[in-house]
C-alpha cells in the first residue's frame, strides 16, 4: 500500500505531528510512506503543481498530517486544498484520513473541515486520530498511533469508509450566485464616535464583486465610521510558522509590519466585522493566514469584549461546521456575536440589523457570559499556558492580569464544604433528614439576591424584577 503523507506543518520535517507519522513508518514497513511537505513548501507547489498531481494520483491512501492552527488546519494546508480543486485532480474513490496532534482546542472544527473537502473531492474517508502534543511520549499514545493506523488498513481492506454528508464531487455549497446590485435606497445619519473595522477578502479589480457591495451597503446604513481592512492588499511575508516567537517578546518573526498593523488598525476598533465569501466550508486560505498570523491574540484576547458580526458571501445554511467555528471564535475571544447579514433575499434587513446591533452593544458595553465554546476552550489555554509560561511570556502576563488562571483546586472552601456534605449523606439517618432540605440549602444564596422571588404557588416575579436599571 502505498500512503501519501501530506505534511501540513510550516516547520516540515521538524514538525511534531510528523513524529507519529515517522512511528508509524517504523511499524509498518510494507507500508510505503511518502511524505510531501505541503506545508513548508506552499509557496514553490503555487508555482508548479505536477509534482503534487503526481503524487496525488498515485497514491492508495491519503494521509492529511498537521497541528491545529486557530480552529482548522495551518493556512498552507488550506491553500494546497485549493490548488487540488484548482487543478482539477480527480481523487475520486481514493481513500483519505488524518492525524493532527494539538491540545484539543477545537480539533473537532479542524478534523470537520478535512472531511468535508474530503466529500467534495468524492473521496472515501475514514475517521482521523486526534492526539495531544505529547502522546506519542507516553506507551498508552504510542498504541493508540499504531491501534489507528491497523483500523484504517483494515477499513480499506473491508471497503469501509463514513459515510458523505453531500453528493459526491462537490457538496454544492457554493458561493450565492444570489445577484445584488447594492440599492442604496436608504443611508444612517452618521455619528463620529464609534469606529467599525471590517477585515475583509476580495479582489480589488473587481467593481462588481458581489462581497464588495455587501459591504458598501452595510456602511451606508451603519451609522459609525466603518473602515475596510482588504486582506487581498496587505503584503503578507507569508503563513504563520509556528515559531513562538510572538509569544515570547509579543513580536512576529516576519518583518512585514503585521504585528504592528493588527495593534494599530483592527484592535484599536469599537466594533469588528468579518467579510468573506465561503470557499472550500471556510474563509479562505488568505483569510485563514490572517487567523493564524494572529496567533498571540488566539491566546491573549486583545478584543476581548467588544462585538463581532460577520458579513457573508454564500449558502451559510448548509455549513453547520463554520457556523460552529464563527461562533466559537468569538466566544473564545470574548466578543459577543451580535450577528450574521448573509447573502440571500434578506441580506438587506440583516446587514440593517447588525449595524443596529453593533451600535447596541458598544453604547452599552453590552457583553454575554461565554457559553461551552468560550469556556472550555479558554480552559485548555488556561492550562496550557501555565505549563509553559516560562516561554509563553506575554501570554501568562495577561493570563495573570485578567483572573484567568482560575483553577478549581484553590476553592478550598468549597472543597471542604462538599466533603462534609458528602460524609452526611452517606449516613442513611442523616441523608433522609435532608433529602427534603438539599434543594432549599442550594437555593438560599440565590434567594439573598432576589429578594422574594418568584412565589410557590407559581404566581409572576414581583415588580421589582422589571422595568429599566
Amino acid at each position: 500500500m502505498k500512503v501519501l503523507v501530506l505534511n501540513g506543518s510550516p516547520k516540515g520535517k521538524n514538525s511534531i505531528t510528523l513524529q507519529t507519522v515517522i512511528y508509524l513508518q517504523q511499524h509498518f514497513k510494507k507500508t510505503e510512506f511518502d511524505i510531501l511537505h505541503v506545508g513548508q513548501r506552499i509557496k514553490s507547489i503555487e508555482k508548479d503543481f505536477s509534482e503534487a498531481e503526481e503524487k496525488l494520483r498515485s497514491a492508495d491512501l491519503i494521509l492529511f498530517a498537521y497541528p491545529v492552527y486557530t480552529f482548522l488546519v495551518p493556512a498552507q494546508l488550506c491553500r494546497f486544498i485549493e490548488l487540488i480543486k484548482a487543478h482539477g485532480v480527480d481523487l475520486k474513490d481514493k481513500y483519505a484520513t488524518q492525524l493532527t496532534t494539538s491540545k484539543h482546542f477545537y480539533d473537532t472544527t479542524a478534523h470537520r473541515f478535512i472531511e468535508d473537502n474530503c466529500d467534495d473531492l468524492g473521496m472515501r474517508y475514514i475517521r482521523g486520530l486526534s492526539a495531544d502534543m505529547e502522546d506519542l511520549l507516553s506507551k498508552k499514545g504510542q498504541k493508540e498511533a499504531l491501534a489507528f493506523f491497523r483500523y484504517v488498513r483494515w477499513n480499506m481492506k473491508e471497503g469501509l469508509y463514513e459515510p458523505q454528508r453531500y453528493p459526491s464531487g462537490g457538496s454544492g455549497r457554493k458561493p450565492s450566485e444570489t445577484a445584488f446590485e447594492g440599492s442604496f435606497k436608504e443611508t444612517a445619519d452618521k455619528r463620529g464616535d464609534r469606529r467599525i473595522v471590517i477585515v475583509a477578502d476580495y479582489p480589488e479589480d473587481e467593481e462588481k464583486a458581489v462581497l464588495k457591495l455587501m459591504i458598501d451597503y452595510f456602511r451606508a446604513v451603519c451609522p459609525c465610521t466603518c473602515d475596510v481592512v482588504n486582506l487581498r492588499t496587505f503584503p503578507f511575508a507569508g503563513g504563520c510558522l509556528g515559531c513562538f516567537h510572538c509569544a515570547s517578546d509579543g513580536s512576529c518573526i516576519y518583518k512585514d509590519g503585521f504585528d504592528r498593523f493588527l495593534r494599530e488598525h483592527i484592535q484599536t476598533a469599537d466594533a469588528i466585522v468579518y467579510a468573506y465569501t465561503i470557499k472550500d466550508h471556510a474563509m479562505g486560505s488568505r483569510f485563514k493566514m490572517f487567523d493564524d498570523r494572529q496567533f498571540c491574540n488566539g491566546h491573549r484576547t486583545l478584543t476581548m469584549g467588544r462585538p463581532i458580526g460577520y458579513l457573508v458571501d454564500g449558502d451559510l445554511q448548509g455549513e453547520d461546521n463554520l457556523c460552529t467555528l464563527m461562533e466559537a471564535r468569538s466566544q473564545v475571544g470574548g466578543n459577543y456575536p451580535a450577528g450574521i447579514a448573509c447573502l440571500g433575499a434578506s441580506f438587506e434587513q440583516e446587514a440593517r440589523q447588525l449595524a443596529k446591533r453593533l451600535v447596541y452593544c458598544m453604547d452599552r458595553d453590552y457583553r454575554q457570559p461565554k457559553n461551552f465554546y468560550g469556556v472550555g476552550g479558554l480552559k485548555i489555554f488556561r492550562d496550557l499556558i501555565y505549563q509553559m509560561q516560562g516561554l509563553m511570556k506575554e501570554d501568562h502576563r495577561f493570563y495573570k492580569a485578567n483572573g484567568f488562571y482560575d483553577f478549581p483546586q484553590k476553592r478550598k472552601g468549597t472543597i471542604a464544604a462538599m466533603y462534609l456534605v458528602g460524609a452526611m449523606m452517606s449516613s442513611p439517618r442523616l441523608s433522609k433528614k435532608m433529602s427534603g432540605k438539599m434543594t432549599e440549602g442550594m437555593l438560599m444564596p440565590y434567594r439573598k439576591v432576589t429578594g422574594k422571588g418568584i412565589s410557590s404557588g407559581g404566581g409572576q416575579p414581583g415588580p421589582q424584577l422589571y422595568g429599566e436599571q
